[in-house]
């Protein structure tokens, strides 16, 4: 009987497994200073990076949508696990064996959560697909990627296999291995029948199907033999693990690519892809049977950087009817990117599979360097559509086309087009102009009203759900958070909460003591290790003035008296805060510190702890002095002298720590 996870494990778990790898298979991270690390958050779309990981303490924030917490709330996030499925799967990851509360012994091997079931059995079947390609029977896929010009190497790399001819020789394979049929059918790979399941490809070339993190989540599956009545391809259905509309094929090798030229090419089949790949293109992915829709938007974002410094998107589509509109289609979801938007079209129709196979590599590459502004042709495919040697003709040419060139991003590009398009349509540049106006004002007017009703959709959002304001302000130091100020409002929602949770004011950070207040809490947060036993007992009796920063003050104190381990640092403080603000402090753990090496993080994180340690002095002389001006000297000569000398002991302890 499974039981409870014993704590210690859990807190092992989480200090031994590096968060950084883990968000690693969703976000394309880069460095954001000394030990921390930001990209796009994978928790709502965003056009610049407000993701922020720190290894060191093991938390994530994002400082846009105010998602944070340590590596298993992460997984729990993205993968909607359970909160013991996802320490199973992480103690998994790192070979730590778990032990239970009550004598519990953990989940069986039939108990394993589903998920990781599912992925074990596709890792087996993939195996087997594999093998399978070079046996006698396997000759005729062979040929086809022999004729295809993918010799063994090209297969092994993008893992390419052969599912035999008869009703369950998979099935069999996987029985073999210990899979019981209840959880076979959750997999996809098997239909059902009168007399119970059997293989769902059979006698086709099989492509393995991965995710981000290069898990096997399903199979793409090409038709072979005449007799066979399916269709050309076939792939795995809808899955616990295989959602069609979020899957890209080849985005497991293509990722560091991706990421490394900003670039990412959308082909239309498996064979595509690995035709690009071995041209010298590593950027090309395809979809699975679907349009290049809004959640392969989300994913391409993240690995582009989508953040307005550059990329491109390039889509190949066939010169066809089908192709243009397959064009048209993208070019509908293109304003969901910064990244310029190509379209390469190949007028004879050839898809990059055939056109490496025929005339080789170079040809690839040419149709890729051929690439064109997909609002061009969005354009020019639009103008088909009307008679333009007449007047009616060339007027509804106009209304139609006048929105495109209106929602160009460039405004150096838009009057530019303007004058291509009058040219195209051989009308006056100012009808044009006016024309372009018009659909630009119409558009700001849809989007003001659409803002009008999100305003008042996001005063009904929960406590917590609610983005920290200022996000568009620019040229704030590196270790200052966004949306601090002034009018930068509470912690939460703007909603009056229904419970007595005390509500707190984000702090000014214009005034020093605030922010000298915030920055010692990064510290303390940040790098626990480089207080002395001193700096802690002085940390422990300082005085936070602002309500929100006394109340991480507390929540530390109650950590360190606990006995919180580093492990369990960060996520112990925030428990120990009100609910409210355990994103805060998950900002605080994950805002960048201003230093380039470890010995000026060193010396910044000392000066900081300085600074504050001398604000409480500067508080206690304060405080000596009030109590000197309300005594006699001559009634309590005795008590005036002691208080005299703790005033200079005071004011040398401030000298020391303005000379360090």
């Amino acid at each position: 009987m499974a039981g409870l996870i014993k704590r210690e494990d859990i807190d092992e778990v989480r200090s031994r497994t590096d968060i950084k790898e883990v968000v690693d298979g969703y976000v394309t991270l880069r460095s954001a200073g000394i030990g921390s690390f930001k990209g796009l958050c994978p928790f709502h779309d965003e056009r610049s990076p407000s993701f922020h990981i720190r290894p060191q303490v093991g938390t994530f924030h994002c400082f846009g949508c105010g998602e944070s917490g340590d590596v298993i709330s992460f997984i729990q996030k993205m993968d909607h696990t359970t909160f013991s499925e996802t320490v199973e799967r992480l103690a998994a990851r790192i070979g730590f064996e778990l032990h239970y509360e009550d004598g519990g012994t953990g989940p069986n091997r039939q108990e394993v959560g589903r998920r990781q079931r599912l992925l074990d059995a596709h890792k087996v079947a993939e195996e087997f697909f594999q093998a399978q390609l070079l046996t006698e029977e396997a000759a005729t896929g062979r040929q086809y990627l022999s004729d295809r010009a993918f010799d063994r190497a090209a297969c092994e790399h993008f893992g390419v296999g052969y599912a035999p001819r008869g009703w369950d020789p998979l099935l069999k394979h996987m029985r073999h291995k210990g899979f019981h049929d209840e959880e076979l059918k959750l997999t996809g790979m098997f239909s059902e029948g009168n007399r119970g399941i059997y293989d769902r490809f059979r006698g086709r070339l099989i492509w393995p199907i991965r995710d981000l993190t290069g898990a096997t989540i399903g199979f793409g599956a090409r038709k072979l033999y005449e007799d066979d009545q399916g269709p050309k391809y076939l792939n795995t259905p809808e899955t616990q693990l295989y959602k069609k509309s979020q899957v890209l094929y080849g985005v497991d090798l293509a990722k560091r690519e991706i990421t490394k030229n900003r670039q990412l090419i959308v082909v239309e089949g498996y064979t595509d892809v690995m035709a690009c790949h071995l041209s010298g293109l590593g950027t090309a992915v395809a979809t699975c049977g679907t349009a290049f829709g809004a959640d392969h938007i989300k994913i391409a974002r993240r690995l582009l950087q989508d953040d307005g410094t550059g990329g491109e998107v390039v889509y190949t589509f066939d010169g066809d009817a089908a192709g243009q509109k397959a064009a048209l289609r993208a070019f509908n979801e293109d304003q969901s990117f910064i990244a310029q938007t190509y379209v390469a079209v190949e007028p004879t129709g050839a898809d990059p599979c055939e056109l490496r196979q025929h005339r080789g590599p170079e040809a690839v590459r040419e149709l890729i360097a051929s690439k064109r502004p997909l609002f061009e042709f969005a354009i020019r495919a639009g103008l088909k559509k009307f008679n333009l040697d007449t007047v009616e003709g060339r007027v509804q040419a106009l209304r139609a086309s006048a929105p495109i060139v209106a929602a160009i991003r460039d405004s150096a590009m838009r009057p530019a087009y303007s004058r291509e398009l009058a040219g195209w349509l051989g009308m006056d540049m100012e009808d044009v102009n006016r024309a372009v106006g018009a659909a630009a004002k119409r558009s700001r007017e849809a989007g003001a009203s659409g803002q009008q009703h999100a305003g008042h959709d996001r005063g009904s959002r929960p406590a917590g759900d609610a983005r920290p304001p200022g996000r568009e302000q620019r040229g704030q130091p590196q270790n200052r958070a966004p949306g601090y100020g002034p009018d930068a409002g509470h912690f939460g929602s703007g909603a009056v909460p229904e419970t007595a949770e005390p509500a707190f004011e984000r702090p000014d950070l214009r005034d020093p003591v605030t922010r000298m207040e915030r920055e010692s809490l990064e510290v303390v947060l940040q790098q626990p290790g480089l207080l002395s036993a001193e700096q802690w007992q002085a940390f422990y009796a300082a005085r936070f003035l602002a309500p929100v920063h006394a109340a991480v003050h507390d929540a530390v104190r109650a950590a360190g008296a606990a006995g919180a381990t580093p492990a369990q640092w960060v996520e112990s403080i925030r428990q120990e805060v009100p609910e409210p603000l355990r994103s805060f402090v998950s900002e605080l753990a994950v805002n960048p510190l201003p230093a380039n090496s470890e010995d000026g993080l060193t010396k910044y994180c000392q000066g900081i702890m300085n600074r504050l340690f001398d604000l409480q002095i500067t508080h206690q002389k304060a405080d000596r002095i009030g109590q000197l001006q309300r005594m006699d000297p001559v009634a309590d000569p005795e008590g005036y002298q002691r208080i005299n000398r703790e005033l200079m002991e005071l004011e040398l302890r401030r000298r020391a720590l303005r000379q360090d």
